[in-house]
């Protein structure tokens, strides 16, 4: 399967609790750029990617379109869509506001703005040739599994152990169903292969970046950009980052 007809879900639609204060963590300024609009102009500057939904908080939706179109220059963005309850519900609106002609689709999340366009293509890739696969890291320490008691139970072997990350891509119709039968079946995962492994499919590992962090609490956002300071970027942010950023994540000029 070819990539001719590559687009993506960017899902960004979380309520940012365990960042505390009731701010959106996906407006925070990230070296000068709001963390969205960096994961958004990475999608912008994926050639394969034709186009993208983005999913948003139902209360965010007319904010983060006029954001993205006017302030952020999102030429790919085909529409923002209200996430739902979860972020398995969101995904599958999402995918639901797709074209007809989505042969493979990349789910990532907003909240991951250090990622790149070659982590993105080389999954999309991986997806097309496998029907599904993942960006993902092994794990560098020792993995306990606790009991009820919160004493160590085991020891996990390290070396067959990866932390998923997305973007993850997989055929749209595999996921879809993946997705369907999910919620015929009353299924919750945090991430899209899960619902895919359910089903009894393989899912391909990418290796991906320990950059590619996303960003949950304070301490995420530093440590992001400690690593935008100590390492260059892999492509630039067609945003200028010295554009003071306004305090509802827009850039003023």
């Amino acid at each position: 399967m070819c990539l001719d007809n590559l687009f993506a879900v960017i899902v960004a639609a979380g309520r940012s609790l365990r960042m505390g204060q009731g701010i959106n963590k996906q407006l925070l300024p990230l070296g000068g750029i709001p963390v969205l609009a960096r994961s958004l102009q990475v999608f912008e500057r994926a050639v394969p990617v034709k186009g993208y939904v983005l999913v948003a908080g139902r209360d965010d939706v007319e904010r983060f379109n006029n954001m993205a179109r006017q302030q952020w220059f999102c030429r790919k963005l085909l529409s923002v869509v209200a996430g739902g309850g979860s972020r398995q519900e969101s995904v599958f609106n999402g995918l639901l506001a797709l074209p007809r002609e989505t042969a493979v689709v990349l789910v990532h999340d907003g909240a991951r703005p250090l990622v790149y366009t070659g982590l993105v293509e080389r999954v999309a890739e991986a997806a097309a040739r496998w029907g599904a696969a993942i960006a993902a890291v092994p794990v560098k320490d020792t993995v306990k599994q606790a009991g009820p008691d919160e004493f160590a139970a085991r020891t996990l072997p390290r070396d067959s152990l990866w932390l998923a990350q997305t973007p993850q891509a997989f055929h749209y119709a595999l996921l879809v169903e993946a997705h369907q039968r999910a919620r015929e079946e009353k299924i919750t995962a945090t991430d899209d292969a899960s619902l895919v492994e359910a089903m009894g499919r393989p899912v391909k590992l990418v290796p991906g970046s320990y950059r590619n962090i996303k960003i949950t609490t304070p301490e995420d956002l530093a440590v992001a950009e400690a690593l935008l300071r100590c390492s260059p970027e892999n492509g630039s942010v067609q945003i200028k980052s010295g554009s003071p950023v306004s305090g509802d994540g827009s850039l003023t000029h």
